[in-house]
């Protein structure tokens, strides 16, 4: 296997995360102790913001009046799509099931909703209104019983009008304005009179991220994830100006998102190295500030020899976001393992599943595409299992665990076993 790396990354996206984890840490703790006052204090240092926190109903009405018919259209779009897509999911997985597995031995499963869950909605450097769809919309399909949404204030006002129409049309019970850290420590703590939710979802920055790592296990969550990223497979028949644009799509969501080209046409990655400094030139100012020292400090572009060489290196990367621009786009679906969502052809692209097509955008990051997928119905529904048995089962059942039980070491377990058996008769 002979792979080349014509640029290659300065930094990847672990680079900040001690420095990151300890005042995510930090502030955690705080919250916890002074509860609605540190978050009151935290919401007025970062976001400059000193408004109502929880939104009423007369806020949100007033914030839906401000959205344009337009972007409520789009949104709706958005939503139908979304929904239906969480809606075949949900008919997908398994029923629920009671089965006899030996003579008298019942067993089965129950696909039962988390009964709260929260979702956070970035709305700082760019107003996310798709991630409100893409967070709340799989929650209310699964059958969540209430459903808490975050997202941080943009000006006096609170959060971005854009987002609590979006947040409300999917079915949020609650909208708060807060971001970052304090969000994530309201919802999971139960602040300004809440429930504390039971599963966190949403995308964020590492902030968020960090938050929600530390505080897994005292809630459930989606998944761990660090800065977006794109990986674009492209062979010689790609068009190797939509494969710089797209890069530089994903570029400008922050500094530290990366971006990969692999391919085994030369021709093209000489191009792309050339071509996206250009591109991202000619942004605005804004998405040029993320998207330079991103695609400089972040993006690899990477020769291979074959197509399987370069489905090896892909899966080692498991990028959140792989697009194929390849021939026999089949042969890839089939032999690709590793990704967070995958875009078959040019004619999809990555933006189009951050907005608006149909698959969750919240998905696995950092190489946690090797064991995990992202947010679906599935996540905020829990499988539990149950059992139930016949007494005369127990004679052979009950046996059995006590002498597993004593093999073990584990004399108390074995004597559960034992005291049935002598209740219901030996066989």
């Amino acid at each position: 296997m002979t792979v080349k790396y014509l640029k290659r990354a300065i930094k990847n996206p672990s680079t900040d995360d001690t420095k990151t984890r300890i005042v995510v840490q930090n502030i955690l703790n705080d919250i916890e102790k002074r509860r609605e006052e540190a978050i009151k204090e935290i919401t007025k240092k970062f976001d400059k913001y000193e408004g109502e926190i929880v939104l009423s109903k007369e806020k949100i009405e007033d914030a839906i009046k401000k959205v344009d018919q337009k972007i409520k259209d789009d949104v709706q779009f958005a939503h139908e799509r979304i929904k239906k897509f969480a809606q075949h999911q949900l008919k997908s997985m398994n029923n629920e099931f009671e089965v006899e597995l030996s003579k008298g031995l019942f067993a089965g499963q129950r696909l039962i909703p988390v009964n709260t869950a929260g979702c956070y909605i970035p709305g700082g450097r760019y107003a996310h209104i798709s991630s409100a769809t893409m967070a709340i919309t799989p929650a209310k399909v699964a059958g969540v019983k209430t459903i808490i949404c975050a997202s941080p204030p943009k000006d006096k006002n609170g959060a971005h009008p854009g987002i609590i129409y979006a947040a409300n049309l999917c079915g949020a019970d609650v909208i708060l304005n807060l971001g970052g850290i304090a969000a994530i420590a309201s919802m999971a703590y139960g602040c300004f009179d809440n429930p504390e939710v039971d599963f966190l979802v949403g995308a964020g920055n590492q902030y968020v991220a960090e938050a929600k790592r530390i505080l897994f296990g005292k809630v459930g969550i989606d998944l761990f994830a660090g800065p977006t990223e794109i990986a674009i497979i492209a062979d010689k028949s790609a068009d190797k100006e939509i494969v710089a644009v797209d890069i530089v799509g994903q570029a400008e969501h922050g500094y530290n998102s990366p971006g990969w080209v692999i391919t085994t046409d030369k021709s093209l990655a000489e191009y792309v190295i050339k071509r996206i400094p250009e591109l991202i030139e000619n942004l605005p100012e804004g998405p040029k500030t993320s998207a330079k020292p991103a695609w400089k400090d972040y993006g690899e572009v990477i020769l291979c020899d074959t197509k399987e060489e370069m489905a090896s290196v892909s899966d080692n990367y498991a990028a959140e976001h792989l697009e194929v621009h390849a021939e026999n786009l089949d042969w890839w679906l089939k032999r690709l393992k590793n990704y967070g969502s995958l875009f078959l052809g040019e004619e999809t692209t990555v933006a189009y599943g951050d907005k608006c097509s149909g698959p969750n955008h919240i998905l696995p990051t950092k190489g946690a595409g090797k064991y995990t997928g992202g947010l679906y119905v599935g996540k905020f529904i829990k499988c539990l299992t149950f059992q139930r048995m016949t007494r005369e089962a127990n004679k052979v059942v009950g046996a059995t665990a006590a002498r597993l039980g004593r093999a073990e070491g584990m004399e108390a377990h074995a004597r559960t076993g034992d005291i049935r058996i002598k209740k219901y008769g030996k066989k």
